[in-house]
């Protein structure tokens, strides 16, 4: 079992719990990579009819790692691990549902965007805060956010870097609802168990049908994939990349 994320199996839904929870569950390549691997038997599995992905010690994932992500170049850029990884997770062939408490930022805000649900305790803090460090959200909120809450709110969200509370998100679409601190995982598993009660492939091609109204996705995974690039090359990227951590260190 890996050490930065946690398996469990109920009755057919898949619990996938982000395990760094000292960092607030920032999003390293060790953890990109454990739940890559576990989306493997995931996607063939037939008995499976539900994921939640959640976060430990209070925070869903407060982002990538500042630290990883500065010393990242236009070549890992352009291999969009995180987007791709995002986008295995939007095509698993049943329904994902994201239960966040804390912290859902940035990459965090993203990995909850793949999913076709998000439930949010009464403490989530939402966003993409990504320009504020010199770069975009590249894994994928340029096209799913725009979907999910329409163009003009995704802008403001993207161009400002201002983080929600769990009301506004839900007001705007962004948390399809909103439940008592600590209690989204719990609600997250009654959805679970009303889904994987209903006829498991007509949910199968539910999805699959819903999924494939979303032309724009090729073209704008790489639009995100070649601006990204050209940001992780800038000096303005690693100079406030450095400034967050350092404020962090006081």
């Amino acid at each position: 079992m890996s050490e930065v994320l946690r398996t469990e199996r109920r009755d057919g839904v898949t619990i996938l719990t982000l395990h760094r929870p000292d960092k607030r569950n920032a999003l390293n390549l060790e953890m990109v990579q454990a739940l890559a691997g576990a989306l493997v038997p995931l996607a063939g599995d037939p008995e499976l009819r539900a994921v939640i992905l959640t976060g430990a010690g209070g925070n869903f994932a407060a982002g990538a790692d500042i630290a990883e992500l500065r010393e990242r170049g236009s070549a890992e850029a352009l291999a969009s691990i995180n987007g791709g990884l995002f986008r295995r997770i939007e095509e698993l062939p049943v329904p994902v549902i994201a239960a966040l408490e804390g912290f859902a930022l940035g990459g965090g805000c993203e990995l909850a965007l793949a999913a076709d649900l998000r439930i949010g305790g009464a403490s989530v803090r939402i966003g993409q805060p990504e320009v504020g460090l010199g770069i975009l959200p590249g894994a994928g909120a340029t096209h799913r956010l725009p979907r999910l809450i329409g163009f003009g709110r995704a802008k403001e969200l993207i161009f400002t870097g201002c983080l929600l509370e769990a009301p506004e998100a839900e007001r705007i679409g962004l948390l399809n609802r909103v439940v008592p601190e600590g209690q989204a995982l719990s609600a997250a598993l009654e959805m679970a168990a009303t889904i994987a009660a209903q006829g498991a492939t007509a949910i199968r091609l539910a999805k699959l049908a819903l999924n494939a109204q979303r032309h724009d996705v090729d073209v704008s995974h790489t639009l995100e994939s070649v601006a990204q690039a050209l940001l992780f090359e800038g000096a303005e990227k690693r100079e406030r990349m450095t400034a967050f951590l350092e404020r962090k260190r006081r």
